[in-house]
């Protein structure tokens, strides 16, 4: 009988692979369906590794493999994967139960004439884990002539694809990639976004040590905490809504809104609501925040976080994924638009991602990036500000965009960030050149950037 949790893992990697979910949903419909709490975790932990290590697991599987990995079968392939990442990762786990599990699972997915070819590449593969062979690091590792060289080794060392790592490498050059390439491959902070509307840091860290949660401060998020030991889930006080689950570079875009000396503030890309939350603590009782998303499903997902959390003050709006807002013309203060993106620069969270997306993904989001802010531009009143954030790493989703909405709005203008008076000190030290927000590895923080735009006030 296949490990419940193997079995778990494989059916998540083989819907991902098939584009029918990401990484979030997959592991939703198959890890949650297991009762044991130790099962759940070696499922997830699968998952994660093998879609982490994908590039060096499928180096070593096409050394000992008579056929293309390219030709592989759909199902083959990720049994594969997900069987080598145990043998050479995870050596705990018996090489006998691991490769069997394997071979049932493609016979099960009826492919059972690839059965054996399975089970001789994943036994050679195990034989020689000791003493496996891999790439040389070129010797000039900074030189041009060696830069596709040094791309490729690279990509297969730290799995990650080599259209990334060639452009990190042009723009930040080969130490500062590597160490990028590095951080996206430890396994992330669980970090904690606090609800103010109820609570203070410091009571949620206590609330949360009696339920047996250990926590730390985040190191630059005002109002952020660490996950040190524990389960958080599990606690009366996370199912209450004391708190939300919250990357804490993504808890920092919520600062630069600066909601406090705002009336009316819209949440344009809202679900699934920790910014939107962050935001009514701001803005307290003297103004009103609208919270807005497109489908149906992120709609209802915002609704029961704010509802959760008890954030009553907060206005939900489905609006139309095209075409004018259903909003005033000057209706906002403060428009947050936190843009659907590639989501490059949380790679380490989600690392999928890497693999889902193509570098011909760039312009194409950009564009669409570019038409959200035409959209909301008319319903920022005079003096008011847009907030544009993205959890990408690169600039045609960032600076680019940007530089497109100014050239055709001369009405607006960047606000450099360390000018915004509220704005924590640890905010204000991520300022680029040009005032824009932008965390990244050498931060400690995932790569998120941010703009404030300022509209002018008319004579």
């Amino acid at each position: 009988m296949i490990s419940r949790a193997r079995q778990a893992a494989f059916d998540a990697l083989c819907i991902i692979a098939a584009g029918k979910a990401d990484l979030g949903d997959a592991l939703s419909r198959t890890r949650d369906r297991l009762e044991d709490a130790r099962d759940r975790a070696l499922a997830t932990e699968l998952v994660l590794g093998t879609l982490r290590t994908r590039a060096a697991i499928d180096y070593q599987l096409q050394r000992f493999s008579t056929r293309l990995l390219s030709r592989l079968d759909g199902p083959v392939l990720d049994a594969l994967r997900l069987a080598a990442y145990q043998i050479l990762y995870l050596p705990r786990q018996p090489v006998s139960a691991v490769v069997n599990d394997a071979v049932s699972m493609v016979k099960a997915a009826k492919l059972r004439s690839a059965a054996p070819f399975a089970n001789a590449v994943l036994r050679r593969l195990a034989r020689d884990r000791d003493e496996l062979l891999w790439p040389a690091r070129p010797t000039d590792s900074n030189g041009a002539e060696d830069r596709p060289a040094l791309a490729e080794f690279l990509s297969i060392t730290y799995s990650h694809p080599v259209w990334l790592v060639n452009r990190w490498l042009e723009r930040y050059g080969a130490p500062a990639t590597e160490e990028w390439l590095r951080f996206n491959n430890r396994p992330p902070a669980l970090t904690l976004a606090t609800n103010r509307l109820r609570t203070t840091r410091n009571h949620l860290a206590a609330k949360l040590l009696a339920e047996g949660v250990q926590t730390s401060p985040t190191t630059v998020a005002p109002h952020g905490l660490t996950v040190v030991s524990g389960q958080i889930l599990a606690t009366k006080t996370f199912r209450e809504g004391l708190c939300l689950i919250q990357d804490e570079a993504s808890q920092l875009v919520a600062e630069l809104v600066d909601a406090r000396r705002a009336r009316v503030v819209l949440d344009a890309c809202a679900s699934p609501g920790g910014k939107t939350l962050a935001l009514a603590a701001q803005i307290e009782t003297h103004g009103r925040v609208v919270a807005a998303d497109v489908r149906r499903r992120r709609v209802r997902l915002l609704a029961d976080t704010l509802q959760r959390c008890q954030a009553r003050s907060v206005r939900v709006v489905q609006t139309a994924a095209s075409g004018p807002l259903p909003f005033a013309a000057g209706a906002f203060d403060r428009v947050l638009v936190d843009a659907p993106c590639s989501g490059l620069g949380t790679v380490r969270r989600d690392p999928d991602i890497r693999w889902r997306r193509t570098e011909a993904d760039l312009p194409v989001l950009g564009q669409l990036q570019r038409d959200l802010l035409y959209r909301v531009a008319p319903t920022v009143a005079a003096g008011g500000r847009i907030i544009y954030s993205t959890c990408s790493s690169e600039p045609e989703e960032n600076e680019e965009v940007v530089t497109a909405f100014l050239a055709d709005h001369a009405d607006f203008r960047v606000l450099p960030i360390g000018s915004i008076a509220r704005a924590p000190n640890g905010v204000r030290d991520l300022s680029t050149a040009m005032g824009f927000f932008r965390s990244d590895p050498t931060v400690g923080l995932e790569a998120f950037f941010a703009a404030v735009l300022e509209r002018g006030i008319e004579t």
